[in-house]
């Protein structure tokens, strides 16, 4: 039931309605027992700072934070985590007493997902991310951070995957696509593949590189199985769909928000029921 003590949470963003990040929070706050609730505001371009402004007028508990407004809600909060001063970007915001705290948890909650679909630490493997946008710089960072011996970043654009291959630092570089082959670690971080998308029946790489040992992991989750994903099954490798970092970034929010462990089956449950 609730109350006038029910807890808000929410996401900010537009278009907002498909989101799927209702479905895994309520799910989580349902299996903990938790007395919250999390929904969806339309949030149009321009009004990031007045849905921020209302977390400290509302006592909102947090905020995740979508497209267009993931730069835009920096200006009105208080402290950034080193991942959020770093990427410019910031999708999870939390109220810290009287302080907004924002953090990017993309690339903690894409390590998470590697641990749960495969037990994999990146600790000393040879990793590709294959994209420059703001999820693959999280990802390049996340692995770079956890102790990755190489992060190649490929990229249609010379100058962004270069911007994005600094993050990781010295183990950071550029290349091509041919060196998926020699990656113990491929990651699509392209919207190639993605129902609705251009190209949504096309391979960002060449899947007779791939080999068995491989772990391919695509931050696409509709569809769950993509034509990536499908090709690379078919030389050995293993793999896992966007789900999988969708429901660990959601858990690093939930676990910051509530100071819960994160019944990650019940979210995993949740979304797969959302997209059957």
């Amino acid at each position: 039931m609730l109350s006038a003590r029910t807890q808000v949470a929410g996401v900010i963003g537009d278009p907002v309605a498909h989101s799927l990040s209702p479905v895994i929070h309520n799910a989580a706050f349902a299996a903990t027992g938790l007395d919250w609730i999390f929904v969806a505001f339309p949030t149009p371009a321009g009004s990031a700072l007045a849905a921020v402004a209302s977390m400290r007028s509302l006592g909102l508990r947090g905020l995740s934070v979508t497209m267009p407004h993931k730069d835009a809600v920096i200006a009105g909060l208080d402290e950034l985590s080193a991942d959020a001063e770093l990427l410019g970007a910031v999708n999870c915001i939390s109220r810290v007493e009287n302080r907004l705290v924002g953090d990017s948890t993309d690339g903690a909650g894409f390590l998470a997902g590697l641990r749960a679909d495969f037990d994999f630490d990146p600790s000393g493997a040879r990793c590709v991310v294959l994209g420059a946008g703001g999820a693959a710089r999280s990802v390049v960072l996340a692995l770079a951070r956890a102790g990755a011996a190489s992060v190649v970043v490929v990229n249609r654009t010379a100058e962004r995957a270069q911007r994005a291959a600094m993050l990781a630092g010295a183990v950071g570089s550029t290349g091509g696509a041919e060196q998926v082959g020699d990656a113990d670690l491929v990651v699509n971080a392209t919207p190639i593949g993605m129902v609705g998308s251009a190209r949504e029946h096309d391979l960002p790489c060449d899947a007779t590189s791939l080999g068995s040992g491989q772990i391919v992991a695509e931050l696409i989750y509709h569809p769950r199985r993509t034509p990536l994903m499908r090709a690379a099954e078919q030389h050995g490798c293993r793999t896992s769909s966007g789900v999988s970092m969708l429901v660990g970034q959601a858990a690093v929010a939930f676990e910051t928000w509530t100071g819960t462990p994160a019944p990650m089956p019940a979210m995993v449950q949740a979304v797969s029921e959302a997209l059957a």
